[in-house]
């Protein structure tokens, strides 16, 4: 997530920031169609993991479950969700921005 939201901000991590804030756009978009919104395979398989160690009371949203457990607050579900989804545009705004930028400064310089 830290990575979602900051990457675009180093030259270096840029592109890779793009591909992973598109993934999970896509993830959470289109996958979600069928598995719900905000799907992320990494969350599946970490509930999976979680399950198998015993832990059966988790919130809907991996989101939520962080929240919750760096605040030691309930957190309301509808609140993570706009940040989330807020935070989520914003980084692909920011991405997109600084990629298109980066691409068309080495485009110009041919």
């Amino acid at each position: 997530m830290v990575f979602i939201i900051f990457g675009w901000m180093w030259k270096k991590t840029r592109v890779a920031n793009l591909v992973v804030v598109l993934l999970t756009t896509f993830s959470w978009f289109i996958l979600g169609i069928w598995y719900g919104f905000g799907f992320c395979p990494s969350t599946e398989w970490h509930w999976q993991v979680r399950i198998e160690l015993g832990y059966y009371d988790m919130p809907n949203s991996y989101t939520k479950f962080l929240v919750d457990s760096l605040t030691g607050l309930d957190v309301s579900q509808k609140l993570v969700d706009v940040f989330a989804v807020l935070f989520l545009v914003m980084a692909l705004m920011a991405s997109v921005f600084t990629n298109t930028r980066d691409w068309r400064k080495k485009w110009t310089k041919r």
